[in-house]
C-alpha cells in the first residue's frame, strides 16, 4: 500500500496506518447508524399516514363511531416530535471518532465491500474511563484500546428485541483508532412539554434547537447535514425504537420492576461474595453486553472497579449521552409505547410519558475505575493482557447473543482470576437460530444442561442456581406479556478439567 493511500491516527500512544478506503467504509457505516436515528421521525410519520388512510376507507357510519381517531393521530405526532427532540439532542452531543464530512466515493466503497464480502478489517475497540469533571458529571476519557477483528455485514433480528452483535455489525460498529465517550456539547435547556413541541422535519431540526422561550441551544454538526444522510431500511429504524424501550428498562422509574427482577439478584450476590471491598483496591468486575450501562453503574456504586463492554453503536451513543450529559434526574421525557396499537388497554396507556433518568448518574456514587469499553467481546477480551484480570464477570441477557456460546464460556474462564466468580442471568433465546438465507451463519444452540457441562469442562464449579421469572423491555400495561424463566447461577473458577 502506498503512503498516499494511508492515513495515520494517533491514539493510546501509537500510530495506526489505516487505509483511506477502509476509513471511508467505516464513515459510511457510521452514517447509516446516524441516518437510522435521523429517519426515526419520517418513518413514524409514515405510520401515522397509514393509520389515516385506513380511517378514510371507513364508511360514514363507522367514522362517526370513531370520531376521536383523527385527534389520536395528531396526538401521536406530538409524541413522535417529543421523541425526535431527545434523539436530536443526543446526536448533537455525539462526537464521532472519524471525520464524518469527508467525501466518499460510493462506487469505490461498494467495490471494497464486495471484495471483502462485507468485512472491514483492522477494526479497533475503544475503552473509556470516568473521572470527575468540574461540573460534577462523569467524563469519559480514553484509557486503552485493543485490536478488534473483522465483523460480518449480515443482519439478523434478535427474537426478543435485543440488539445483537450481528445486528450491530451490519455497519461495522467497531472503530479504528480511539474514541472518547465525552461529548463536548451539553444540553442547556429543559425538555419542552409535548403540548409545546413544535413538529419539525429533519431539515429544520438539523439547524438548531430552541426551547419554549425561543432560546437557541446549539448549532448542528456538519456531519448531521441532510446531504450526508443515507436511505436506510426500516429494520434500522426499528433498532432506534428498541433503544427507546431500553431506556425505560435501564433509566426510568417504570423499568424498576425489570431491574429489580434482573439486576437486584446480581447485586445482592456480588455484595455477598465480596463483603470486604476497599476503595483503595476495589475488586474488578466486567459486564459484557452492558447495553445502556445501568447495571455496570450499579455495580460500580456497590464498590467495584467495573467495566461495561458493548458492541452496538446504537447502545453506545445513547448510554454515553445519559451517563455524560445528564444534569438532573427526570431531565428528559419520551413516549416509548406509541409505535404499537396492539394490546393497549387505553389510548392514555399507549401515550403515557416516561421521564428519565430516574437518578442522576454523576451523583450516584460511582467507584473510581468505572469505564465503558466498545468492541466485540471475543475480539477485545481474547487479548493475552486480559487473562486472569478480573475478580468477577457478570452476564445478564448476554450468553445467547453468541454465534458460538462455547467460545464465550472459554473467554470468561480465561479472563477470570483463579477463584474468580461468574454470575449469569438470562435465557437461551439464541439470536442466530433460524437465520434463514444465511447458509454460512454459525449458530451453536445448546440446552441449559449442555451449557453447564461446557462450563464445568472449563474449570467452573456451580455454587448457586435458581430460576427467575422476568420480562425484557416489556410494556407493563400491555395486554400481552412475554415472560422468561431465566437461569440464574453463580460459578467459581477452580481449574481446567
Amino acid at each position: 500500500m502506498s503512503s498516499d493511500e494511508q492515513q495515520h491516527f494517533s491514539g493510546g500512544g501509537g500510530h495506526l496506518s489505516h487505509s483511506k478506503l477502509e476509513e471511508a467504509l467505516e464513515v459510511k457505516s457510521l452514517r447509516r447508524i446516524i441516518s437510522a436515528f435521523l429517519n426515526y421521525s419520517d418513518a413514524a410519520e409514515e405510520d401515522v399516514k397509514r393509520y389515516k388512510r385506513s380511517y378514510r376507507k371507513l364508511s360514514p357510519a363507522h367514522k362517526a363511531l370513531l370520531s376521536e381517531y383523527p385527534l389520536k393521530c395528531e396526538r401521536l405526532r406530538r409524541c413522535i416530535s417529543a421523541n425526535s427532540y431527545f434523539i436530536m439532542n443526543m446526536l448533537q452531543a455525539f462526537e464521532p471518532p472519524l471525520d464524518m464530512s469527508q467525501d466518499i466515493d460510493t462506487c469505490e466503497c461498494d467495490h471494497i465491500e464486495n471484495n471483502s464480502k462485507g468485512r472491514v478489517s483492522r477494526e479497533k475497540s475503544f475503552c473509556s474511563g470516568t473521572s470527575a469533571s468540574t461540573s460534577g458529571r462523569p467524563q469519559f476519557s480514553e484509557i486503552e484500546h485493543s485490536n478488534c477483528g473483522e465483523e460480518s455485514n449480515l443482519t439478523h433480528k434478535s427474537p426478543d428485541g435485543r440488539i445483537s452483535d450481528q445486528e450491530a455489525s451490519t455497519i461495522s460498529e467497531s472503530v479504528n483508532g480511539s474514541w472518547s465517550l465525552s461529548p463536548k456539547h451539553s444540553k442547556e435547556s429543559e425538555f419542552v412539554g409535548s403540548n409545546d413541541v413544535k413538529a419539525t422535519n429533519n431539515q429544520e431540526a438539523l439547524g438548531s434547537f430552541s426551547d419554549h422561550n425561543g432560546n437557541e441551544n446549539f448549532s448542528a454538526h456538519d456531519w448531521l447535514d441532510p446531504s450526508f444522510q443515507l436511505n436506510v431500511p426500516l429494520v434500522d429504524v426499528d433498532k432506534v425504537r428498541c433503544i427507546i424501550r431500553n431506556i425505560v428498562r435501564d433509566w426510568a422509574s417504570e423499568g424498576w420492576k425489570e431491574r429489580d427482577q434482573c439486576y437486584t439478584p446480581i447485586l445482592e450476590e456480588l455484595d455477598r461474595l465480596f463483603p470486604n471491598r476497599s476503595k483503595d483496591g476495589p475488586p474488578c468486575c466486567l459486564v459484557p453486553g452492558a447495553g445502556l450501562g445501568r447495571l455496570a453503574l450499579e455495580i460500580s456504586c456497590l464498590g467495584f472497579a467495573c467495566q461495561g463492554n458493548e458492541f452496538s453503536y446504537y447502545m453506545m451513543i445513547c448510554s454515553s449521552f445519559i451517563l455524560n450529559q445528564s444534569q438532573t434526574a427526570g431531565e428528559w421525557t419520551i413516549y416509548p409505547w406509541i409505535h404499537s396499537n396492539c394490546n393497549s388497554l387505553s389510548d392514555n396507556d399507549q401515550f403515557r410519558a416516561i421521564s428519565f433518568p430516574d437518578i442522576h448518574p454523576a451523583s450516584a456514587g460511582i467507584t473510581e475505575g468505572f469505564s465503558m469499553c466498545g468492541g466485540d467481546f471475543i475480539e477485545v477480551y481474547s487479548d493475552p493482557s486480559q487473562e486472569g484480570a478480573w475478580d468477577a464477570v457478570v452476564t445478564c441477557f448476554f450468553l445467547d447473543t453468541a454465534h458460538n456460546i462455547v467460545e464465550y464460556i472459554e473467554i470468561i474462564s480465561k479472563i477470570l482470576k483463579e477463584g474468580g466468580v461468574w454470575i449469569n442471568l438470562g435465557p437461551l433465546l439464541y439470536h442466530f437460530a433460524d437465520a434463514y438465507g444465511t447458509e454460512d451463519e454459525m449458530s451453536i444452540e445448546l440446552s441449559l444442561e449442555d451449557v453447564k457441562r461446557v462450563c464445568f469442562n472449563y474449570g467452573f464449579e456451580l455454587e448457586r442456581e435458581k430460576t427467575i421469572e422476568t420480562t425484557y423491555t416489556a410494556n407493563p400495561r400491555s395486554m400481552m406479556q412475554n415472560r422468561y424463566f431465566v437461569a440464574f447461577w453463580t460459578m467459581r473458577k477452580k481449574g481446567m478439567l
